[in-house]
Parts: structure tokens; C-alpha cells; sequence
């Protein structure tokens, strides 16, 4: 098998694997999806170990609160995996073990973060990931995680920018001149919150 064959090939078994995350994630989903405009929120992003909610851990949570699409508050926190984060997770998220040996675990965080969200619905970007990750922890130790409303910044650009190759969030805050801090939970949920303000001001 030649080497450009093969690397086809591994690029679309991680896609099927992450494909296969995603639809695990909305066959146990407890959350609704709804493009209904709102101006109070909360902006959330997890950086993990791997793609697979489920098999890999969160390493880092950020979430803003939004009022009248005015930011008023701010949950960041790296979070302790309890095994080793790859390399190559490293590479793209500048997170290192060193980083998160004292951190405290997922399951010390969950409960602040869900009374940091309240009864606000969720916007996230490529929202089927981060609330894979989310729902993979209810029913574990007596976690309860809630039933959201949740508001994909994906499927919303998609119907309002249609001049960009594709949805990245990368591309999207390139389009829109944002400073971008890519693979920071916090620099993400910047991001997501200026282009979920872009779409629903269109």
C-alpha cells in the first residue's frame, strides 16, 4: 500500500471514529437543539485528551456568561485527566502534563459548572463534541447533568456565511478579523460568542 494510500485511509478512520462519537453522543443525548435567536447564554468549550467523548477526558473548561450579549462572567479552569495527555494533544492545545498535575478533577468541577449555567441555554461551536464530553459524565459518581437547550454556532453560520471554504472556527474568525486563540477553551468561546453575534445580527 503505498504511503499516500495509507495516510487516506487513517484520515478517514479518525473521521468515521469521530463521525461514530458524535452519533454514540446524540443517541443518549438529553439536550435539545434550537437556532432561536437569545441574548442571554452561556459560550462553552472543553480542550480534551482525544475525540472520543467517552474514552478521553477533559483537560480544560471554559465558559462565558453572557447578559444582553454582554459578558459579565467567566469559568476557566484547567481540569487534572487523571492519565497522560498525548503529545500531539500538547502540540495543539499548549497544554501539558505539568500543567495539570495539581488541577482539580472533572468530577470536582462538574457540579460549579453546571450552577455556572444555570438554566441559560448553551452555545458552542461543533456542539454534538462538547456535549458528548458533557453527557459522557452523567450517571458517573452520582452526577446529574441536566437537560440543556443548546445553539450550534456551525449550524447557524452555515445559513448566514456562505463566502468561506468552510465552518471551521478557525476560518469563521478569520473571515470575521477576530484575534483568535485557537485550542484555548476561553480564546474558542471568545470566538463562538462573536460569530453567534455576527449570525443572529444578520
Amino acid at each position: 500500500m503505498s504511503p499516500n494510500r495509507k495516510a487516506t485511509e487513517l484520515l478517514q478512520s479518525k473521521t468515521d471514529i469521530q463521525n461514530w462519537g458524535a452519533r454514540r453522543a446524540s443517541r443518549k443525548r438529553k439536550y435539545k437543539t434550537t437556532s432561536k435567536k437569545v441574548e442571554n447564554y452561556i459560550v462553552l468549550d472543553f480542550e480534551t485528551t482525544g475525540f472520543r467523548a467517552g474514552a478521553d477526558r477533559i483537560i480544560q473548561i471554559g465558559a462565558l456568561k453572557f447578559i444582553n450579549h454582554e459578558r459579565v462572567e467567566v469559568l476557566n479552569t484547567f481540569i487534572n485527566p487523571e492519565r497522560h495527555i498525548p503529545i500531539t494533544i500538547t502540540r495543539l492545545t499548549g497544554i501539558t502534563n505539568e500543567m495539570v498535575e495539581w488541577a482539580p478533577t472533572i468530577e470536582q468541577k462538574i457540579e460549579e459548572l453546571i450552577e455556572f449555567i444555570g438554566d441559560y441555554p448553551i452555545i458552542a461551536h461543533n456542539a454534538s463534541f462538547d456535549m458528548g464530553f458533557l453527557y459522557a459524565l452523567d450517571n458517573i459518581e452520582g452526577i446529574q447533568i441536566p437537560e440543556y437547550t443548546v445553539i450550534d454556532t456551525v449550524q447557524l453560520a452555515r445559513k448566514t456565511i456562505t463566502e468561506t471554504p468552510n465552518h471551521k472556527l478557525g476560518t469563521l474568525a478569520k473571515y470575521l478579523q477576530l484575534e483568535h486563540d485557537a485550542h484555548d477553551a476561553i480564546g474558542d468561546c471568545l470566538a463562538t460568542a462573536a460569530i453567534y453575534q455576527y449570525c443572529t445580527a444578520q
